[in-house]
Parts: structure tokens; C-alpha cells; sequence
């Protein structure tokens, strides 16, 4: 038995999505009313045009049809970070804080897929409301607007479950309760828990308290957009140890941090994605230290305090796709650049607001490859690949190696494509891995003090494209041009 496809629902869900995204446009604007900023009554039109926008796609969607298949599933989440987008940027074009389109939907771009690369070259020059809004649009991307939406999707007759499957990154997603809707609930408390105790802390070790506000957003969505030109290069050792903190919480899956909070600790403490996870950070952190420590009187950094905190802050913001910055690692040695190259592959956790490849997908094909060997050596023995003590299934693992195989394909094309509109090899090559995970920091002139004004204007379409790819972990996007996705 065939089924048509759900249009009315895309519509509907798309219209109640608009209608949460006028919500926080709508706060932004009051925070800049508060301010007395010239550019509140260009935030308060892409409101309204916001809200009307989701009112008429809740009248197209009436009486829509409960189910959602895979098909609306797919379809409505890439869409919804289109549209997101489209309408996140009416406030950077109609203020002025943007000149053109292009770039006013590149900014907004990256903010929702938390990458973090910015077009705007004096950053501090901006007001509180449209600063604001880019940490917003970071934290309302960061866990998934479609895991805030499935917390609430209920209220307009809506489901959830596939909308959750679709957009919940990793190898795998888990319910920690029988309802879906109850799960993305869960996950958003403790969201806010984090992001209000980073707030209150940067605040106490006095960071303006707008400031504390934006950067918490920024960093427990790992996205990495400052109010400051030199990202955190200006603050203390205290609020840069404090914001690498939380970076590192934010890449832990969400999920596990649940379980932990409903006296469940042996989820987190023996879950074996962490301890990949967390024995990355630390590696790399002591191999950049003792590199940082040991060219110290070349490089100006003094002492091992202060190359054990740049080193870790650095390989957090790299592994956990945030993007901030202590320092211009582009002043450190090459081999180190290429530590922090590695680490922008990898991303942190699955289920975490992190970017990247996700370590499990890393320890599963590095498990498979030891197995291997073994194989080789026994032909005839039976020597399965276990995650968490369980056995790893053949389409889990397919699956694994297929993203493997098109996450470096995409990496390949992007970076001709780039090289074909006249960018270096070293930053087309750096660009791209930063636009698929997300991260935002690069190589070469798009490094920590660098910004995207000046990229081709193709390339910067090109790059939007393929940050949209990256945050939705490349198969929900691309499936939308499958044929056999949309036959009967």
C-alpha cells in the first residue's frame, strides 16, 4: 500500500517552528528597545514578518494528516534550517549590520549551525541587539531546533519521533523516556542548567554581564561567535578556563548527562564514546603543552600555566567544533597546526551540540581495523566489533564507513570548488574542513584573527551549503536528492 506525502504537514510543522523562531527574534528585540538601539524597529518588522509567515503556514497545514514518514522527516528538517535562516537573517539585512544577502545569510548560517565563521570584520562595532541575536541563533541551533520544537510540537497536534530521528546526530539516538516529546525535554532543561551556571560564573569573575550571557549561549552550543574581535584573547586566565570547561561539557552526550542527573552515573562513567573522548582531549592537550612549553622563548608564551591553558583551551574549541580562541595558533609551530587540523575532523560526542566525524564513529573503525589484523591471522574465527560491551552491527557499521567514504568525498569537492573561485590550497583545505564540522576557526588568513568579508561571493554560497551538509551530518541532506526517496 502506497502513501502520498504529508505536504500539509511540512507546512504546518514549518509554521509552528516560524512561529518559536519569532518568539526569541521577538525577545532580541526587546533586549534592544532596552538598550535604545537605532536597529529595534528592523528587528521588530522581521518579528512580525516572522510570525505572519508561521501563522500561514499553520493555515496551509490544516486538518494536515498525523503521520510523518521518513520523507517528511527528512524533508522538514533540512528545510527548517533553511528557513530558519532566511528569516534569521532579516534582521542583519534590514539594519545595515550586513550589506548584502549574501553575506546577511552566510552570518545567519553560520549561527544556526553553530560554525561560527563570521563575515563581520569589527565585530565589537555592532549593537547588544544584533550581538544578541547571533548567540541566539547559535543556542537555538546548537542541541537542535528540532529538538526544541519536538519538546513542544505536541501543543500544535504535532509528533515528533521521526523529526527526531532525523536530526539527532551520531551513529545512534536514545529515548530516555517511552515519549519522545518528554526526551527533548529533558535534554533542553539540562541545556539551560548549563548555559545559566557558565552565565553566572563568567559573571562572577566580571565579565560583563551581556557578555556572560552571549558567550554561554555561544559555547554550550560549541558555535563560537564573540562580542569581541579577538574572540576570548582579551579575559582572563580564569573565564578562559571556565568557558573550556563547559566547552568540554557540551561535547558529552546529552543523554548520558540525563541519566547521570536521575542517579544513573554508571551510563557517563563507563560509556565508552566518553573515555575515547576524554582520552583525546587529554592526549592532545599534553602534546601541545609540552610542544607549546618547549618552543616557549620563540613564541612569547611563559610558563607551563600559560601553555597548558592555551593548549587545552584550544584542542576543546578544535575537538568540540566551538571555535573560539586564546591566542593565534597560526604563530605557533606548523606541526602543531596540524594537531588542531586533526582535532577539527574529529568533533566530541555523539548526541552532543558538537560537529565533526563523532569520536564513536572513530573508535568503530578503529576497532574494526584491529579486528582486521586479527582476522588475518584466524581467517576462521569469529571476532565481532563491541561498543559498550555489545556487539556492533553490520548496518551500524556500513553506515559508519559510508559517511566515512561521502565526509571525505564532500571534503574533496569543496575544496576544487574553492580552489576553482581563486582561494589558496591551504585555506580552500582548512575552509572546507571547518564549514563540514562546523567549527569555524581555520587555517592560514581565515585563522583565529580572520574573518570571511572577503571570500568569493561563491564560494560563501558554496560554504553555506555545505555547513547545512556538515550540522545534519550529511545523509539527511543529500537523501533529499535521491530519487528512490521520493518514489511511492
Amino acid at each position: 500500500m502506497t502513501r502520498s506525502f504529508n505536504k500539509k504537514l511540512v507546512f504546518r510543522t514549518l509554521g509552528a517552528l516560524l512561529h518559536i523562531e519569532a518568539v526569541f527574534m521577538g525577545i532580541t528585540t526587546v533586549v534592544g528597545w532596552l538598550y535604545d538601539e537605532p536597529d529595534v524597529e528592523a528587528f521588530a518588522v522581521s518579528t512580525v514578518l516572522t510570525a505572519i509567515c508561521g501563522v500561514c503556514g499553520l493555515r496551509l497545514g490544516r486538518r494536515a494528516s498525523q503521520h510523518t514518514g521518513e520523507r517528511e522527516g527528512y524533508l522538514i528538517v533540512a528545510l527548517v534550517w533553511f528557513v530558519f535562516s532566511l528569516f534569521g537573517m532579516l534582521p542583519f539585512f534590514l539594519s545595515g549590520a550586513v550589506d548584502t544577502i549574501t553575506d546577511a545569510f552566510f552570518e545567519t548560517m553560520a549561527g544556526f549551525t553553530t560554525t561560527g565563521a563570521t563575515i563581520i570584520a569589527d565585530v565589537e562595532s555592532m549593537t547588544h541587539t544584533v550581538l544578541l541575536w547571533r548567540a541566539v541563533a547559535q543556542w537555538l541551533g546548537g542541541l537542535g531546533i528540532i529538538v526544541l520544537c519536538v519538546a513542544i510540537l505536541p501543543m500544535f497536534g504535532l509528533g515528533g519521533m521521526q523529526l527526531y530521528a532525523a536530526e539527532v546526530t551520531g551513529v545512534s539516538y536514545e529515548k530516555i523516556s517511552p515519549r519522545i516529546a518528554d526526551t527533548a525535554k529533558l535534554m533542553w532543561g539540562v541545556y539551560l542548567l548549563l548555559t545559566g551556571i557558565e552565565t553566572l560564573l563568567l559573571w562572577m569573575c566580571d565579565m560583563d554581564l551581556f557578555d556572560a550571557v552571549c558567550h554561554s549561549m555561544s559555547t554550550i552550543a560549541t558555535g563560537g561567535f564573540s562580542t569581541k574581535n579577538m574572540s576570548l584573547m582579551g579575559y582572563s586566565a580564569a573565564i578562559q578556563y571556565i568557558v573550556a570547561v563547559f566547552m568540554f561539557l557540551s561535547g558529552i552526550n546529552f543523554s548520558l548527562f540525563i541519566l547521570f542527573l536521575m542517579h544513573k552515573p554508571k551510563r557517563l562513567l563507563q560509556d565508552e564514546e566518553t573515555h575515547w573522548y576524554l582520552g583525546a582531549v587529554g592526549i592532545f592537550t599534553l602534546v601541545m603543552t609540552v610542544g607549546l612549553f618547549i618552543t616557549g622563548k620563540v613564541w612569547s608564551l611563559t610558563g607551563l600555566e600559560e601553555a597548558f591553558r592555551h593548549s587545552f583551551f584550544m584542542v576543546t574549541a578544535a575537538i568540540t567544533s566551538t571555535g573560539y580562541a586564546t591566542t593565534d595558533y597560526m604563530q605557533w609551530h606548523v606541526v602543531l597546526w596540524v594537531v588542531l587540523f586533526f582535532l577539527m575532523f574529529t568533533g566530541a560526542s555523539s548526541g552532543s551540540t558538537s560537529g565533526g566525524i563523532k569520536w564513536v564513529r572513530l573508535a568503530i573503525i578503529f576497532k574494526n581495523s584491529l579486528a582486521e589484523f586479527k582476522r588475518r591471522i584466524h581467517p576462521n574465527a569469529i571476532i565481532p566489533i563491541k561498543l559498550n560491551g555489545k556487539p556492533v552491527t553490520q548496518q551500524t557499521y556500513n553506515n559508519v564507513v559510508a559517511f566515512f567514504i561521502i565526509h571525505i568525498l564532500v571534503i574533496i569537492i569543496t575544496v576544487v570548488c574553492f580552489c576553482a573561485c581563486g582561494i589558496g590550497f591551504d585555506e580552500a583545505i582548512g575552509t572546507t574542513v571547518s564549514a563540514i564540522g562546523n567549527v569555524g576557526i581555520s587555517i592560514g588568513s581565515y585563522g583565529p584573527t580572520g574573518t570571511y568579508a572577503d571570500f568569493p561571493t561563491v564560494a560563501k554560497w558554496i560554504m553555506t551549503f555545505v555547513m547545512l551538509v556538515g550540522r545534519l551530518e550529511i545523509f539527511t541532506v543529500l537523501l533529499l536528492f535521491s530519487p528512490s526517496l521520493w518514489k511511492k
